[in-house]
């Protein structure tokens, strides 16, 4: 922030306040400032054929708060809706006694307890990978917040499995179908063409550091701790790789598969259509190229898709208008609600590319039906208190793989022209 701003307080860059309430209502003063503006820049082009220095300054300078204040309300919501880690009132018998156990292998290193329940359990995430398992209401808070830092998970099909892969068949021309009499054989169509599908869960680890004093201090809820280390840290990794995973020990991101004009599209590929400008939107209605990105997904996968960008991209997005005059981007209409964009819902994926020469910058689809992410149950954690002296490591694992599983239901606009 500028001497001039602090001076000279603007809409803006008014403080967002603590109250959710609060915070929604100076972001919509914010857009309303940015819209303002906006129009005055577009106002010069046509009259001077090009914008007011000062004018673009104070857009940018609108847009960066547009973004801050968004990022506090997310941030402020996602507080607000957090699950306390480990603090299930309606936990059962066995939960209270796993946790005491596994409150006491942290602070003190003492196993047995994990030990005698682990084997006797028989659960289906027990296994010869080392460490011990997080107590079951802990794992299942940790998977929620996850949700909140990782915007794929949010939007994507999340399947749980017991073993080292998903296998599953996909019908990508649809099932064997037709009108039969109630007697009638139900032959299979000849036509009907069956994908095998894979989905491997590939380990994820981080190791947060703790002091022997944290771990001494009677009052500090250590489930809770090692929970919110884990939760970000495990959100970061994998929100990057259900974008741009190489598939190689590692979920396959949606960006990593094959992509082909949409006029060529066939299944194994996502299509994509062209902006007709390298690096760049056209000059003139860029919104109509928005237009043939959503119109090229068929309509059964429009009732449920969303636009998925960087902010970056977001913030020229934010700046297109119908011929009538109307923004296409529209903040949320309600406490919790969405931002849209020419009334579809947007999620802004951090790891989407910048817009750049032939750059995929922006999909939009169906992520639901388009993209799987399976979680294999049980998250490990194993105690290491000599590697890091005089700190205590906790090596904690979980195992998580993703794919796309309907390559008709994601497309992406190509800034370039073929």
């Amino acid at each position: 922030m500028n001497a001039e701003t602090r001076s000279k307080p603007a809409p803006e860059t008014k403080a967002i306040g603590t109250d959710v309430t609060q915070a929604f209502e100076d972001f919509h003063r914010t857009f309303a400032s940015f819209r303002d503006t906006n129009d005055e820049r577009l106002d010069q082009i046509e009259t001077r054929l090009s914008a007011d220095v000062v004018t673009e300054e104070k857009l940018a300078r609108i847009d960066r708060a547009l973004d801050d204040n968004k990022r506090r309300l997310d941030s402020m919501l996602i507080e607000k809706s957090r699950p306390q880690i480990g603090r299930s009132e309606a936990a059962s018998a066995d939960e209270r006694e796993h946790k005491l156990a596994f409150t006491s292998y942290m602070r003190s290193g003492e196993a047995m307890g994990l030990k005698g329940l682990e084997a006797t359990a028989l659960s289906a995430g027990s296994g010869p990978d080392g460490g011990y398992l997080v107590p079951v209401p802990a794992e299942r808070e940790i998977l929620l917040r996850m949700a909140d830092y990782s915007p794929i998970r949010t939007i994507a099909s999340v399947r749980q499995i017991s073993g080292a892969q998903l296998r599953k068949a996909f019908s990508f021309n649809g099932p064997a179908s037709g009108w039969v009499a109630e007697t009638d054989p139900r032959p299979q169509s000849a036509t009907q063409q069956i994908a095998d599908m894979h989905f491997p869960a590939f380990e994820l680890y981080a190791m947060p550091a703790a002091t022997q004093t944290l771990l001494d201090d009677s009052v500090v809820d250590i489930e809770q701790w090692i929970g919110e280390e884990i939760s970000l840290a495990f959100a970061t990794q994998e929100g990057t790789a259900f974008v741009n995973g190489t598939g190689i020990n590692q979920p396959q991101g949606f960006m990593s598969v094959p992509n082909v004009a949409q006029a060529s599209w066939a299944w194994g590929s996502l299509g994509y259509q062209v902006t007709g400008v390298s690096a760049a939107w056209p000059a003139a209605n860029p919104s109509d190229v928005v237009i043939d990105l959503i119109y090229a997904l068929k309509a059964g996968y429009r009732q449920k898709a969303r636009f998925v960008m960087n902010r970056r991209t977001l913030s020229q997005v934010r700046t297109f208008k119908t011929s009538t005059g109307e923004y296409l981007w529209a903040p949320p209409s309600t406490i919790g609600g969405a931002t849209t964009l020419m009334n579809f819902p947007m999620t802004e994926a951090e790891d989407m590319p910048d817009i750049a020469a032939n750059s995929l910058s922006i999909a939009f689809g169906d992520f639901e039906r388009g993209y799987l992410i399976v979680d294999r149950l049980g998250i490990r954690v194993l105690r290491d208190p000599y590697s890091a002296k005089p700190y205590v490591l906790f090596y904690s694992t979980k195992r998580v793989g993703g794919g796309v599983q309907d390559f008709d239901a994601i497309k992406l606009l190509k800034f370039g022209t073929a």
